[in-house]
């Protein structure tokens, strides 16, 4: 059996190295148009900022190292310019010498990724602007920094790649300004949860120029400058276009290949294409969401993986399925830690789900041990059935350990309710005896019992102007005074039994405290003596992050006297 393999990062490699594990006697043959194998993509920007020093650590493999442990044929600078299913054969053109020439397949594998966005305007090509994708792109990057010392950048986009670039731009001293035309970075975060990484990046000197849309480039004095539509327009010394990427499929469209969003490659679950014998992964493959079930774009290193694998192993003769992509990811900003799984409320309700969330800010580890710090959970689920949705964790340590554990929940199909019953490790250095999971367990499942009433920050204009309902903050009068939302009257929890009668009787309160623990004390008090109460969800702390811009909470006690981070110490 012959198997070719167009493509050899990430699916492809992965495709090539279990499908000669499977089968010692295929024929296995690679065509990598760059100059590079399964490189690590997402540690360039980290190249650019030297952190990775080194830019063999980037090659994870070479075409030698390959063939000696796999004998596989991985020929880099050879380009796949055409498929020809009928007679199940490509034609191929080797970069360096301009050979042409056509290679048979009973198998054939396409990994051809995604290429960067690049928008038809005026300007795109010119010698101060650059994509990064490729490791290539890099060292592109690399050799303008180190010959040219610019001082300033302008990034367009703001997801994974251009947050990763932002930080390690301004850690080598560069100003930094990032445009773009959506509100937020990084949407696959909820607004609110977003704002808190606006509010980092801001505190590290990165300018933010978010609802703004860039309509061309042009040279001027040396340096670029980005024309903005109704804006003044921006000079750098260079411009970086980050604004996503889209799938490279001209060759499946050639080829008469079925394509979905983007022109994507249409997949099923054995990630066959529509034509026999052909197969896709990665990048460039249209797959459903995990959650949802809808078709959907991922660009992720883990899934482009996993789906080579399935590809090996139907080719091998096994049945594996690929069951969809959740969207787990992780991203450094600065200090911080961001990571999301599954589908956020926003895109939950897009979907037409019907969808509450919980929202906390516990502790990474045990409050008495030192060193402790606070992360923001946002848990999406669904009301009826309480089914598992999503979850966005933002926080200082311990984040990704929260994530991967809601991730799989979410994958074993768990309901949100389920969350507190998990068996989960616990010593004072790593966790809390209640760990952040399980309190978010905690708290829906007192939703689904009718225990807890919430109200969230969407509602506060309208109860701010309901005359019907009563606003209490049941904070320390220290903290009140610090900050507080207008129209709350203090009365601080530890107070309530005693001050009940300054409440009104009849009317439905509305709570906040710091973080909504107390709160949900007092509503317990408050319920006992015939109020209707609802808790704040996310708690003050949450409040002021998002609608104040401050710097996410890193240390807080149970009295409230928060500390906030310092990123810049």
């Amino acid at each position: 059996m012959k198997i070719v393999i167009i493509g050899g990062v990430a699916g492809g490699a992965t495709a090539a190295a279990r499908i000669r594990r499977r089968n010692e006697h295929a024929e296995i043959i690679v065509f990598e148009k760059s100059g590079y194998i399964s490189y690590a993509n997402c540690g360039l920007p980290y190249y650019i900022g030297d952190v990775i020093t080194d830019p063999e650590e980037l090659t994870l493999q070479t075409p030698e190292s390959f063939f000696r442990r796999f004998r596989i044929h991985m020929k880099i600078h050879h380009e796949v310019v055409s498929i020809h299913p009928d007679r199940k054969t490509v034609s191929v053109k080797n970069l360096e010498t301009g050979e042409a020439f056509e290679e048979s397949y009973d198998k054939l594998i396409l990994s051809p990724g995604a290429k960067p966005a690049q928008p038809r305007l005026p300007g795109v090509g010119m010698d101060q602007l650059f994509t990064l994708r490729t490791v290539e792109d890099t060292f592109r990057i690399k050799e303008y920094i180190t010959k040219n010392h610019p001082k300033s950048v302008v990034l367009a986009g703001g997801g994974f790649i251009g947050l990763e670039l932002a930080e390690n731009l301004r850690e080598l001293g560069m100003e930094v300004t990032i445009v773009q035309r959506p509100r937020q970075l990084m949407t696959p975060f909820d607004p609110d949860m977003a704002s808190m990484i606006h509010s980092e990046m801001r505190r590290h000197g990165i300018k933010l120029l978010l609802g703004y849309t860039v309509e061309g480039f042009r040279e001027k004095d040396h340096e670029a400058e980005v024309l903005l539509k109704d804006n003044p327009s921006l000079r750098a010394d260079m411009v970086i276009l980050a604004i996503g990427v889209t799938p490279d499929t001209a060759l499946a469209k050639e080829a008469g290949l079925e394509l979905g969003i983007k022109g994507s490659i249409v997949v099923n679950d054995r990630m066959e294409t529509s034509v026999p014998d052909i197969y896709a992964a990665g990048d460039a493959v249209q797959v459903k969401h995990y959650v949802t079930g809808e078709d959907t774009l991922l660009s992720l290193a883990g899934p482009a993986n996993k789906q080579g694998r399935i590809i090996a192993d139907h080719i091998c003769g096994d049945d594996s399925r690929y069951p969809g992509s959740q969207g787990s990811s992780v991203i450094k900003v600065f200090d911080m830690t961001a990571a999301t799984t599954g589908i956020n409320e926003t895109n939950a309700r897009r979907a037409g789900l019907q969808v509450d969330t919980v929202i906390l800010s516990p502790m990474s580890h045990a409050g008495y041990y030192p060193g402790g710090k606070v992360m923001t959970m946002k848990v999406v689920f669904e009301k009826a059935t309480c089914r598992l949705l999503g979850a966005q964790i933002i926080g200082y340590e311990g984040v990704d350990k929260r994530i991967d554990v809601l991730a799989t929940a979410i994958h074993a199909g768990m309901k949100a309710t389920q969350l507190k019953d998990l068996d989960l490790a616990y010593a004072p250095p790593y966790s809390s005896a209640k760990d952040p999971v399980s309190m978010a367990g905690f708290m829906i499942d007192n939703i689904a019992k009718g225990t807890l009433k919430q109200w969230h920050l969407e509602d506060m204009d309208k109860i701010s102007r309901d005359k019907s309902v009563v606003l209490l903050d049941v904070r320390t009068v220290g903290e009140f005074n610090r900050g507080h939302m207008d129209g709350f009257k203090n009365i601080p929890v530890d107070e309530l039994r005693e001050r009940i009668s300054e409440i009104e009787k009849g009317k439905p309160v509305y709570l906040i405290c710091q973080s909504g623990l107390r709160s949900y004390i007092a509503s317990r008090i408050l319920e006992g003596n015939g109020y209707e109460t609802y808790n704040f969800s996310g708690g003050f702390r949450f409040y002021d992050a998002v609608i104040n811009d401050r710097a996410l909470i890193e240390r807080a006690y149970a009295c409230g006297m928060d500390y906030y981070s310092n990123p810049l110490k």
